[in-house]
């Protein structure tokens, strides 16, 4: 009988049943030990054709006793918890082989009571060397989360095959919940370590942490605060650990197994094994496996690169400034440059606010352009600032240096429109949007371009995390090319858009800065709002 090596947790079906050899009556006082312990067993793929399963070598348990507040399953030197009772282990050594499991019940005061399981299981995979080099590389290989490429991670429908269908993170925006700073290590000799914070351990180790997870199922790894985000938990707190393991294929399909508790950054329990569904591009993984309610596929990104190795800083293909407006003459906006729209606001998205030139609402003072957007009794003000018939073009590159209001229900928006817009409407006009942000997520930018392809509705739009959007200037930028359109925050690109003949993004566009107030991005206003404000550092055109 040769050594399993690693073992792994699943929440699965029973085949047949096991009873106990323990000591029903063992009792200290009020503290009773477990009894009754019952494990049930399924061998996966196990029927009249494949009595010792389906070569996976895999074997579902779920054990149940009197007293027991948790369980865990041996084999040899590697050891799997599970508080419910349920686990599943990978038996990898090659061919049929039989295998005895101790199942060990834990009750109050540390009382405990066990019984040996016996399976015998027939596994075929040998994972290829490839992968293997892969995942653990020179042993010294430490991955992560992928967290500067949109849709890093996300979930969609049980089964699907379209990373993160219906949700995807942008780049970087679960800054500050606990998934950014964990680091996996896939050590040769089959242990899998979760470093929860990798940023404490200078000068000396410290093992404490936090994770992100599911709420209703992060509760598995044990009793702990964080905050409670809809249905997500942030920074709950959790140390650094080991588990176990291992590469399995059911039905031909790479899966990483992990043991036990054992996680890739979001914690939403299920049977801990995770789909490789793709592993083309060098030092990257895609993964998903399905939540523990059965509910969705949680997608991940991992790269075993730390952030920014190996990419080229962005090149423009415009390096020539040939319009600027700095906002360095105090008083009304430079009249040569800057045009108004004035009037109740809307414009087909509902929004609340009536725009205005008055300097309440804009005004350039210290070096800078303030557009403020104020209540007046129960309606609200603001100014919208155009370049249209001032100073019109096509293709360039635009950056906007700027510091966006905070308040919840204003919607900063940084854009252009197709000048032919009164003849040609829009959509068809077209609309690059280089920055808008939405009333009630301040944590977030969006770049967006509309045409009649994708216009009316969302538009074809990406977003990039902007955690200090209100409190910091940052450089909003597009590059308008023949070819294509790029977005960029602080010279990072988080959104690529097509070009070609066919779209309206080849002729003459002007320059639009505004706040709005409440509307289809605005959303529900703070009633408590008074006044807020987009400062701009400097508007530049190159070409």
């Amino acid at each position: 009988m040769k050594k399993l090596r690693y073992i792994f947790a699943s929440l699965l079906a029973i085949a047949f049943v096991a009873t106990s050899c323990q000591d029903d009556d063992a009792s200290f006082g009020d503290i009773v030990a477990p009894s009754n312990i019952v494990v049930t067993t399924e061998i996966v793929g196990q029927d009249a054709d494949n009595p010792y399963g389906d070569g996976s070598g895999v074997v579902n348990f779920k054990a149940t006793a009197d007293n027991a507040i948790n369980f865990k399953f041996v084999y040899g030197s590697v050891a799997a918890n599970s508080p419910i009772g349920e686990v599943a282990m990978n038996f990898s050594n090659l061919g049929i082989n039989t295998y005895d499991i101790v199942v060990i019940a834990y009750g109050a005061g540390g009382t405990s009571s066990s019984t040996l399981v016996t399976v015998e299981v027939l596994a075929t995979y040998a994972p290829p060397e490839d992968l293997l080099e892969l995942l653990v590389g020179d042993g010294s290989k430490t991955w992560r989360m992928k967290s500067e490429q949109p849709g890093h991670f996300g979930l969609g429908p049980v089964g699907g095959q379209i990373p993160a269908e219906w949700y995807g993170a942008a780049a970087n925006e679960k800054v500050g919940v606990g998934m950014y700073d964990d680091r996996f290590i896939f050590n040769a000799d089959g242990t899998f370590t979760h470093i929860t914070n990798n940023t404490n351990d200078d000068p000396t180790n410290d093992p404490t942490g936090t994770i992100f997870g599911r709420d209703g199922l992060v509760s598995e790894l044990g009793s702990g605060t964080g905050t409670i985000n809809g249905a997500d938990v942030e920074n709950f707190p959790y140390n650094d650990y080991s588990e176990t393991w291992t590469l399995i294929a059911p039905g031909g399909q790479e899966t990483l197994s992990l043991s036990g508790l054992a996680f890739i950054s979001y914690y939403c329990g299920g049977n801990h094994n995770y789909q490789i569904v793709d592993r083309s591009v060098p030092n990257e993984i895609l993964l998903k496996t399905t939540d523990g309610n059965g509910e969705f596929d949680w997608w991940f990104i991992i790269t075993s690169e730390e952030e920014g190795a190996g990419q080229d800083p962005f090149e423009t293909d415009f390096d020539n400034l040939v319009w600027e407006d700095a906002f360095d003459v105090n008083g009304a906006p430079d009249a040569t440059k800057w045009t108004y729209d004035l009037g109740a606001g809307g414009w087909g998205n509902g929004e609340s606010q009536t725009y205005t030139n008055a300097s309440d609402n804009v005004i350039v003072e210290d070096g800078l352009l303030k557009i403020t957007a104020k209540a007046d009794g129960g309606s609200y003000t603001s100014a919208r600032l155009k370049t249209e018939n001032l100073y019109e073009f096509t293709y360039g590159r635009v950056e906007v240096r700027a510091k966006l209001p905070a308040s919840q229900g204003t919607w900063p928006a940084i854009w252009m429109l197709g000048e032919d817009y009164q003849t040609n409407t829009w959509p068809a006009c077209g609309e690059i949007d280089i920055m808008e942000q939405t009333g009630q997520d301040k944590n977030v930018v969006l770049g967006t371009v509309h045409h009649p392809a994708v216009s009316p509705g969302a538009g074809d739009s990406s977003s990039t995390s902007a955690p200090t959007s209100t409190t910091e200037f940052h450089n909003y930028t597009v590059e308008w090319r023949t070819d294509e359109i790029i977005f960029l925050v602080d010279d990072t690109v988080f959104h690529t858009v097509s070009n070609n003949a066919g779209l309206p993004f080849n002729s003459d566009f002007f320059l639009i800065l505004n706040v709005a107030m409440g509307g289809t991005l605005g959303g529900t206003i703070d009633p408590a709002f008074t006044e807020d404000t987009m400062e701009v550092d400097y508007v530049r055109v190159y070409q």
